[in-house]
């Protein structure tokens, strides 16, 4: 599945969970936009990008109760940025092409995403999620920062503090 594809979802797919709220009232500024100069990117084609156990820089890979905490152990000293979402959620769906936006900015980050349905309810679980969207920063295998709801300006400002340590 693209990341596109995962972004998207039909309304067939849109459910309620009684066990997580989303943050509605916290929806993303629409106005913000991931800031670029003409030297801060270069076109990279898939063979050329690097990986990370399975996480591919420049990108956002979609992680499993299966896959996290291996992706997270290969990432070693790099900065890791997990966006805990679910299909039905609103603010999570806005957020999601920012985050791909971050992630090809911070290209020495390792970004992943995390859908807390009934099958990764463990992970999401162990990580303390309570609302989506959740995201939360880890550092040497540990949870350093968490930003809560669909916060574009809180997320940024949490991983440049974090990349800074």
């Amino acid at each position: 599945m693209s990341l596109l594809q995962s972004s998207v979802y039909p309304p067939s797919t849109l459910r309620s969970s009684p066990s997580l709220s989303c943050t509605a009232a916290h929806p993303i500024a629409s106005s913000h936009r991931v800031p670029s100069t003409s030297n801060s990117f270069v076109a990279l084609e898939s063979s050329s990008l690097k990986t990370t156990a399975g996480a591919t820089v420049g990108q956002v890979t979609e992680v499993t109760k299966d896959t996290f905490w291996p992706i997270v152990n290969a990432a070693g000293d790099k900065t890791v940025v997990l966006d805990m979402y679910t299909q039905w959620c609103g603010p999570c769906k806005v957020i999601a092409p920012k985050f791909q936006e971050l992630s090809e900015k911070y290209l020495d980050v390792v970004f992943l995403k995390l859908d807390c349905n009934q099958e990764n309810k463990p992970l999401a679980k162990e990580l303390g999620i309570r609302v989506v969207p959740t995201f939360k920063i880890l550092k040497h295998n540990k949870i350093v920062k968490e930003v809560t709801g669909a916060k574009y300006d809180d997320l940024v400002a949490a991983i440049d503090t974090v990349r800074a340590t």
